[in-house]
């Protein structure tokens, strides 16, 4: 479905009883969960609060239905919900707005933040790197600890990163195949490849522990790579015991070479090593029935120790041997001694592939779950470590910097940023025009940008915002210098869209995005308002633009962007001196364009702009649309029509200006003779 319906399960009131809740969890941790564990488990379960434990079992029966209940054999897995926030807020429209994980145009990766940051060579640390890009941090002192990480592999002459990325290039989707391991949906030949390439991460890994000791200060990277090896030796008794052979071609009785562990299977194929033994001495018995010393067992079309006999010597069978199957030349047999064991032999054949296929192999409740998070750990490790080398190669790019992250200040700081998509697409060749910006809590934290169309005013405050972004993921930004105190939150509301499933019109979604920032937004976050109130009339416009960016300067106090197109809402620079500077992006006008009908006064053309793409301090006070619009390939009739009108229009406001503000001198006038002045002025 294309709107946000979803599908609703209900469950009966009774799941959610706490008598029956506690007798589910006690029954589950107590008889369910494999191995001795269970009871020091329940412990900590019934711990927890009242309505937990209720919530706990109507989830356990539920992931039963599915078979997916040992996700929660392991209660230290659990995390408790805080209050506190550990990642920066950023909504889906801002997610959206900012192209954080694909562009607006054809929803592809490239040219959004993760394809500029992408530079993983594993499935698992992409899929980190991604996590990490929509959950940037909140506390300085994690994100340090990236930032040194970065800055150690970017600076480090030590070989050993070399070694350790030229590793992680061979790695095939370890976290997919665990999880696949984990759930009893691989097959034999994938749980070799997990198994065999784990143990061989840890000998190699080991064998780097001397360098890492001496040569790796970041404690991030260092601790990540150390633990690696312990997570990982529980792997190596599984590749002792695989047969490669069986696993390669998925022969399931033959996997394993040592049953030690497995008492059910050792028993089962001692059981069938018994049978097959007393067939194969029963051939003695046969070759003197049938008086053949050569006789041998054959197997055709699946059935197994048959005893072929050529037709010419049918009369020397015995009359209680069953005839399988024959042809011109040979009859085959099987005598009452093997019917029998044959009946046994297949059972138990079925058993052990059953048995094999249930557990066994996959080293499931017993095996393998118990090492399951671990692993899983020793991998998240190594995404994390796949991460900070796909972050360092973002540094090694022309002028990025180290950002400084503060906790407790509010500002952000940036010399000569550069919007770190647009940079990558334009590469050297035609480079991305910097700009500066300086936002303080304790000062300036409001700017108010207006210029003409298309002059760079989006481009410019997306960079602010994804720079800053960077910055809180642990990455080094597109600058010359910046400082950044971490922000709590980035709301954004630019863009021009309806919801039509929802039932709203463009400017309804315009006023849903700004309440929901009005809402949502601190002191400590990154607000950005892009053409506020452009969907609706002027003076409504005007006036919800007005008074939203009043309250966020008032009252939420939030370091602010605000591009308008309305020069009425710049006026509040004067309200608020100290806390808000105007600026525009800069353009020039070309006089010999404008310059050529002025022959003419009835013919008008639009103005030509050059856009230099700077941002610099007052307001700009037209938009210069027309300029657009002839860019737009607008036929050259409808734009002169379009510049007579609005100088027509121009003239009209001005007038009305001039009379407002000569109403305004003889409204201060008490003397008859200087009233008298006035009037011969304004005829």
């Amino acid at each position: 479905l294309q709107d946000d319906r979803i599908r609703i399960e209900r469950m009966e009131n009774l799941n959610f009883e706490y008598s029956h809740a506690f007798q589910r969890v006690t029954d589950f941790y107590a008889k369910e969960v494999p191995g001795t564990t269970g009871p020091q488990k329940l412990s900590v379960i019934l711990s927890l609060d009242k309505p937990v434990i209720c919530s706990l079992a109507a989830v356990i029966a539920y992931l039963k239905e599915f078979n997916l209940e040992k996700m929660l054999y392991n209660p230290s897995n659990f995390k408790r919900l805080s209050s506190e926030t550990e990642y920066m807020t950023i909504n889906g429209t801002t997610m959206k707005n900012l192209e954080i994980l694909q562009n607006q145009t054809d929803m592809k990766t490239k040219g959004s933040l993760l394809w500029v940051l992408d530079h993983t060579k594993t499935s698992f640390g992409r899929r980190r790197l991604k996590k990490w890009v929509t959950q940037p941090l909140l506390k300085s002192s994690e994100i340090n600890a990236r930032l040194d990480a970065v800055s150690e592999i970017l600076l480090s002459e030590s070989s050993v990163f070399g070694q350790i990325q030229t590793l992680l290039c061979k790695l095939p989707d370890l976290q997919r195949g665990l999880c696949s391991v984990f759930h009893k949906k691989c097959s034999t030949q994938e749980f070799f490849l997990i198994v065999s390439t784990l143990s061989r991460l840890d000998l190699e890994i080991q064998a780097f522990v001397p360098v890492i000791h001496s040569h790796v200060r970041s404690p991030l990277l260092k601790n990540a790579l150390l633990e690696i090896p312990d997570l990982l030796s529980p792997v190596k008794q599984y590749l002792k015991i695989l047969n490669e052979e069986a696993a390669k071609t998925g022969d399931k009785t033959q996997l394993f070479k040592d049953l030690t562990d497995f008492p059910v299977i050792r028993k089962k194929k001692e059981e069938i090593q018994d049978v097959l033994s007393k067939i194969q001495l029963h051939l003695l018995d046969i070759r003197k029935q049938i008086k053949n010393p050569s006789a041998e067992y054959v197997t055709v079309s699946g059935q197994e120790f048959l005893i072929e006999v050529k037709n010419s010597h049918k009369s020397s069978v015995p009359s209680d041997w069953v005839m399988v199957s024959s042809t011109k030349a040979v009859s085959r047999f099987h005598s009452p001694f093997i019917t029998e064991n044959y009946r046994l032999l297949n059972p138990l054949r079925e058993t052990i592939k059953v048995v094999l296929s249930m557990f066994t192999w996959l080293c499931s409740a017993d095996h393998f779950s118990e090492h399951y998070h671990p692993v899983s750990k020793a991998i998240c490790h190594l995404a994390t470590v796949d991460c900070l080398f796909s972050l360092a190669q973002v540094a090694k790019q022309g002028d990025y910097c180290r950002p400084t992250v503060q906790d407790n200040r509010r500002e952000i700081i940036i010399k000569n940023g550069r919007h770190p998509v647009i940079d990558v697409l334009l590469g050297e060749q035609d480079q991305y025009v910097p700009n500066t910006t300086s936002l303080s809590g304790d000062g300036e934290r409001v700017m108010i940008i207006t210029g003409p169309n298309m002059g760079g005013k989006s481009s410019y405050i997306k960079q602010v915002a994804l720079i800053t972004a960077m910055a809180q993921i642990g990455s080094f930004v597109p600058a010359e210098e910046a400082t950044i105190g971490v922000v709590d939150g980035i709301f954004t509301r630019m863009g021009a869209a309806d919801n039509i499933y929802k039932g709203r019109s463009t400017f309804m979604e315009e006023l849903t995005d700004t309440a929901e920032i009005i809402r949502k937004a601190t002191s400590r976050s990154l607000v950005i308002l892009d053409e506020l109130g452009r969907g609706t009339s002027t003076h409504d416009g005007i006036a919800i633009a007005y008074a939203t960016l009043e309250h966020f300067i008032r009252d939420v106090e939030a370091l602010t962007l605000f591009v308008t197109h309305y020069p009425s809402v710049c006026e509040l620079q004067r309200l608020y001196p100290d806390t808000v500077g105007n600026y525009h992006m800069a353009f020039l006008v070309n006089e010999e364009e404008t310059g050529q009908q002025q022959g003419s006064e009835m013919e008008e053309n639009p103005e030509f702009i050059t856009f230099l793409y700077q941002i610099t301090k007052g307001v700009s006070a037209r938009s210069y649309g027309l300029n657009v619009a002839k860019l737009a390939d607008i036929p050259q009739e409808i734009l002169k029509k379009a510049a007579h009108k609005s100088k027509e229009l121009e003239r009209i406001v001005n007038m009305k200006r001039k009379k407002m503000k000569s109403f305004a001198e003889a409204w201060k006038i008490n003397d008859s003779q200087e009233l008298k002045k006035w009037k011969n002025t304004c005829e």
